[in-house]
């Protein structure tokens, strides 16, 4: 009989309406932990309420339904199975609700309606398939996928599990061929391996795990007749890079006393990356990858600092620390200081030693977004992902270089070694009795207010200067969070994916939800943060002072606050509420050509799957938000990629609903019946070859 852990919590009680399960393999229940941050530094609820706004209370007022339009879904659809293909592109939906024609360019379709297929549901007149799932061989001699003998070895030459971020970059030379990089966020045994036994899983299970987890190189091919995307396997690009990987350490903090350990006494190699979440890419022609909820790896923690990041005291769910003592705190106490960085990844160079860069801080990083200053220096944004912590940007003091030759790259490649990181304070001037807790705008009805960004620590050639009294810049840089607290940083709710906008150059905070505000012991709303039990999330939009990514003060304002636009505490830029899809938990976002916003939720608390929506940033339809498609049971959207003709998602977790295994399966995509549920990449287009929503 197979042994299951208890699982905490009960249907529904899990924040963000991800099930149980999601909640011990992704994060390691984190939402059901003691909130690590403990300072008495402002929320930035408290921040909303002292902002002022300047729209008409009048919109906020109006309680409408949503009108919504039926999409075109196909249930296990497989990359191989033309007969489902051709079902997908021959797909069609009322056009009902909207008006295609009048919307924003770039959102003229019919909107998917809020559904629960075990499908993903596009709107009629698009196709989709699926490009790569897990387990799929991408390097030479790499077997075929076989769940039921899977091994490490094998699994080393697949595609890894639960694809997150994506990023597509272009191969010269190659017509039709493009380079996809994808993130493998974490793994859930209990989906992957038939008769998995939690509290005993064989070392076998494990080393499959590691090699599941880190980042997939994968060369893709358009057939240009129907737009369908394929992999290319045994390309000489493709790559992948595991939880064994080596890794260099770059930056400051490279070498420090605090990341050394008994394997690796110059404190300048770790093995693996853990837990990588969204990402961005880089001017240069690298990925970013966020290393998220690595705390869940590591056992028998004890230190403040440990409890300061979530590190528990005592077995890990997935019990690695019995087959490697690194992964013991007790035994290998720095170990979990070498992880909770951003990667740099060279796809070009199946070569290359990947990067983690210490100047741009440890902890749970959600993604990094890069855009360059008027001279060419990186500015990096990323978000904390946990409840009440703080936002961050990095700005870079050496310019990037044009060229392709080995010291160009080399160059490039230490451009975010060098440079200064700041940390979010948010400031508002509205008072506090303008903010209920409900939602509702303040007298002028905007929220909004000021910000400024604090500096941490300064990195030049010459060495660098830690700006938080009392810390080291060894100090600031693994215990980033503890110099955000002394700093008076601004807790957030749950900082994900953070973006700024190419065409106009504001900057987009995307807050996931956070079901504590206002909680007996929690902060209460405020004008940044202006429900209490916000389960749905909201978005921040900033406007850094003159337009320059380098300033050090900005101004903000609340775009998007999610919901049902029944509700009179959601808000959409002020665009008439009876005009949007409803959205619930947002999570990564991304710009399209034409500068809208496209939104992917986790954790949907509207009744509905998760899905992608785009939203207008600008002109008359500003705030016009639409749902794109929805994924399949148990599943959240991840990393999505928006072209000119396509727009790629990562269908992650799949089946992952509370009481499912390979045995109960909740889940059939997306093989079908019979076949065990991958997580997989899905790329959509428009079957009459025209662009995307114009």
């Amino acid at each position: 009989m197979r042994r299951l852990l208890p699982l905490i919590g009960t249907p529904g009680s899990h924040p963000g309406g991800r099930s149980a399960l999601t909640c011990r393999f992704r994060c390691g229940d984190a939402c059901f932990h003691e909130v690590p941050n403990t300072s008495d530094n402002a929320y930035v609820g408290d921040v909303i309420a002292g902002a002022i706004g300047r729209r008409s209370m009048m919109r906020a007022a109006a309680v409408v339904t949503v009108a919504t339009a039926t999409g075109a879904a196909v249930v296990g659809t497989g990359a191989q199975d033309a007969r489902a293909a051709q079902a997908v592109e021959g797909g069609t939906a009322a056009r009902t609700g909207h008006t295609v024609d009048k919307a924003a360019r770039g959102l003229r379709f019919s909107p998917v309606a809020p559904n629960t297929a075990d499908a993903v549901t596009v709107p009629g007149g698009y196709g989709q398939n699926v490009v790569i799932r897990w387990g799929e061989p991408i390097l030479r001699g790499a077997p075929a996928f076989d769940p039921e003998h899977q091994t490490a070895k094998a699994q080393a030459g697949q595609f890894g599990y639960n694809n997150d971020f994506l990023a597509l970059l272009p191969l010269p030379g190659e017509r039709g061929r493009q380079l996809l990089v994808a993130n493998h966020e974490y793994t859930d045994e209990v989906l992957m391996f038939r008769g998995y036994d939690p509290a005993n899983p064989t070392r076998e299970q494990v080393e499959v795990a590691w090699a599941a987890h880190g980042l997939s190189a994968v060369v893709v091919e358009e057939d240009r007749r129907t737009g369908r995307l394929t992999a290319v396997t045994r390309h000489a690009l493709n790559r992948r890079v595991t939880a064994t990987t080596e890794f260099r350490l770059t930056g400051p903090a490279a070498g420090s006393d605090l990341l050394k350990t008994s394997a690796d006494p110059t404190g300048r190699k770790v093995l693996g990356t853990l837990n990588n979440c969204s990402g961005g890419t880089t001017p240069w022609g690298t990925t970013l990858h966020g290393e998220e909820n690595f705390n869940q790896y590591f056992a028998n923690a004890s230190r403040d600092t440990d409890k300061r990041y979530g590190l528990g005291t005592g077995a890990t769910e997935r019990k690695w620390e019995r087959f490697d003592k690194r992964f013991d705190v007790a035994q290998e106490p720095n170990e979990p200081h070498r992880f909770g960085y951003v990667v740099e990844f060279d796809p070009y160079d199946p070569a290359s030693t990947p990067r983690k860069h210490t100047a741009l801080g440890r902890f749970k990083h959600e993604a990094a977004t890069v855009r360059l200053t008027d001279d060419g220096r990186p500015v990096v944004y990323t978000g904390d992902d946990e409840r009440f912590d703080y936002f961050y940007k990095f700005v870079g003091s050496k310019r990037m270089r044009h060229g392709s030759s080995r010291s160009v790259r080399e160059h490039n490649l230490s451009l975010l070694d060098e440079g200064t990181l700041y940390v979010a304070r948010l400031t508002g001037d509205s008072p506090a009795a303008d903010i209920d807790g409900s939602g509702k705008l303040p007298a002028d009805g905007e929220f909004d207010g000021s910000g400024e960004w604090i500096p941490l620590v300064t990195a030049t050639a010459r060495g660098a200067v830690s700006h938080v009294d009392g810390m080291t810049v060894e100090e600031v840089l693994v215990f980033t969070r503890l110099a955000g607290d002394k700093v008076g940083a601004t807790k957030m709710d749950r900082p994900e994916d953070i973006q700024p906008s190419p065409h106009t150059g504001k900057v987009y905070v995307v807050l996931t939800n956070n079901t504590n505000r206002g909680k007996a012991g929690s902060a209460g709303a405020d004008e940044a943060n202006p429900r209490n039990a916000n389960k749905h999330g909201h978005i921040l939009e900033l406007t850094e002072r003159r337009g320059r990514a380098e300033a050090t003060t900005f101004g903000w304002s609340l775009f998007l606050v999610a919901g049902d636009p029944a509700d009179p505490a959601t808000y959409f830029a002020g665009f008439p509420k009876d005009r949007v899809s409803p959205i619930s938990c947002p999570d990564n976002v991304a710009f399209d050509p034409h500068g809208n916003l496209w939104i992917s939720t986790d954790g949907n608390q509207l009744g509905s799957h998760d899905g992608l929506l785009g939203v207008a940033t600008k002109g008359e339809r500003r705030g016009e938000l639409k749902q794109f498609l929805t994924v399949p049971t148990g599943a959240e959207t991840c990393g999505p990629i928006i072209q000119d003709r396509r727009v790629l998602v990562a269908v992650q977790h799949p089946g992952e609903i509370d009481g499912a295994s390979v045995e109960k399966p909740a889940s059939n995509w997306p093989d079908g019946p019979g076949k065990i549920v991958r997580p997989a990449v899905v790329s959509v287009w428009r079957t009459d070859g025209c662009d995307i929503g114009v």
